[in-house]
C-alpha cells in the first residue's frame, strides 16, 4: 500500500512538472517573438524603441536572460508561490488570482455537486426503471444533454430565466441566484458524461453472479442495487472524474465570459487577449495542479473501494 501511494505521488509530481514545462514551451519557444508579445502587453511598441530603450525594457521584465534561465527562474518562483507580475496590469499575478479565485471556486463546487447528484440520480433511475419506454427515454437523455454547445445553453437560460421570466440575474457574482444559470450550463455536459458512464457500469454490474446471489437471498431490487451494485458501479465513473474536473475548468472560461463573472476564467480570457504570458502560465499551471490533485485523490480512493488493485500489484511484484 505504501509503495502504491508513493508511486501515485511521484506520478502526480511528474505530470504537474510536465504540464508546466509544456505550457512554458508553448508560450516561449514556438515560432513567435515572446519579447514583442510581452512588451506589447505592457503597451510598449518594440518597433518604435531605440536599441537602448529596448534593452532597458527587456531588462525590466526579465526578458534579457536566456530562455532556459527564465524557465528555471519561473519554476523556482512557482515552487515558492511566486507567480511573478502581470505585464498588462502591473500587479502581482498571485494577487490577481486571489481576487478572482472566490467566484470560480464557488461556481466549480456548485457545478460539480449538481453534476454528481444529477448524473448519479439519472443513472440509478435508468437502471431501476422496468418500463421499457421510460428506461429508453432516460438512457437517451445524456446524449441529448451533451449535444448542445455550452454558449448556446448559457444564452438560452439568460433569455428564458432572466429576460423573459426575470427570475435570475443575467450577469454578476452577487448572491446565490447568480450561481444558478452558470452552474446549470457547466453541469449539463459533465452530468451527461457521468450518467453515460454510470449507466453502462450499472448494467455490467447488475449482470454479475454476486448480484444474482443477492437476489436469490430475498433482498429487494432497490436493496440489491444500492448495497451491492452502487459501490462497484462507481469504480469506472471515478476514472473520468479528472476529465470532468478538466471540463469544469475549461468551461469556466466560456461561462464566466457569457455571464460576466469576474473569475479565473474571465481573467484567463483577458490575459490571452492581452498576451499577458505570466498570467496565462500561472492560470494554466493552477488548473493543471487541480486536475492532478483530483486524479491523485481518485487513485488513492481506488484501493479503498477495490482492494484487489493493491493485491494484484503485490502478486505481480512477488512473481
Amino acid at each position: 500500500m505504501t509503495r502504491y501511494i508513493l508511486g501515485r505521488f511521484a506520478q502526480a509530481l511528474v505530470v504537474l512538472w510536465a504540464a508546466y514545462t509544456v505550457t512554458f514551451a508553448v508560450l516561449y519557444l514556438l515560432p513567435s517573438d515572446p519579447v514583442a508579445l510581452q512588451l506589447g502587453a505592457a503597451g510598449i511598441e518594440t518597433d518604435k524603441l531605440t536599441p537602448e530603450q529596448l534593452n532597458t525594457a527587456m531588462a525590466q521584465y526579465g526578458l534579457d536572460r536566456p530562455v532556459l534561465n527564465q524557465y528555471f527562474s519561473h519554476l523556482w518562483g512557482f515552487l515558492h508561490g511566486d507567480f511573478g507580475d502581470s505585464i498588462s496590469k502591473q500587479q502581482p499575478v498571485a494577487d490577481l488570482i486571489g481576487d478572482r479565485l472566490g467566484p470560480t471556486v464557488a461556481l466549480s463546487i456548485t457545478a460539480a455537486t449538481l453534476s454528481l447528484v444529477a448524473g448519479m440520480a439519472l443513472a440509478y433511475l435508468a437502471s431501476y426503471m422496468r418500463w421499457r419506454p421510460a428506461r429508453l427515454f432516460l438512457t437517451r437523455l445524456p446524449s441529448f444533454g451533451a449535444s448542445f454547445p455550452q454558449f448556446f445553453i448559457a444564452l438560452l437560460l439568460i433569455q428564458l430565466l432572466s429576460f423573459n421570466l426575470g427570475w435570475l440575474p443575467a450577469t454578476g457574482v452577487k448572491g446565490w441566484k447568480s450561481l444558478v444559470m452558470p452552474s446549470i450550463t457547466i453541469s449539463l455536459l459533465t452530468a451527461s458524461m457521468l450518467a453515460q458512464v454510470l449507466m453502462r457500469s450499472f448494467d455490467d454490474t447488475l449482470r454479475q453472479p454476486y448480484i444474482v446471489t443477492a437476489r436469490a437471498k430475498g433482498l429487494s431490487r432497490a436493496a440489491v442495487q444500492w448495497r451491492h451494485g452502487f459501490r462497484n458501479a462507481l469504480l469506472p465513473a471515478l476514472t473520468i472524474l479528472g476529465v470532468l474536473v478538466g471540463l469544469t475548468v475549461t468551461s469556466a472560461i466560456v461561462v464566466e465570459t457569457v455571464f460576466s463573472r469576474n473569475g479565473l476564467g474571465k481573467l484567463a480570457q483577458e490575459a490571452v487577449l492581452a498576451q499577458d504570458v505570466p498570467v496565462v502560465l500561472a492560470i494554466v499551471s493552477l488548473a493543471a495542479a487541480v486536475f492532478v490533485f483530483v486524479n491523485l485523490v481518485v487513485d488513492l480512493l481506488y484501493p479503498l473501494l477495490d482492494p484487489r488493485i493493491v493485491q494484484g500489484r503485490r502478486k505481480v511484484a512477488s512473481s
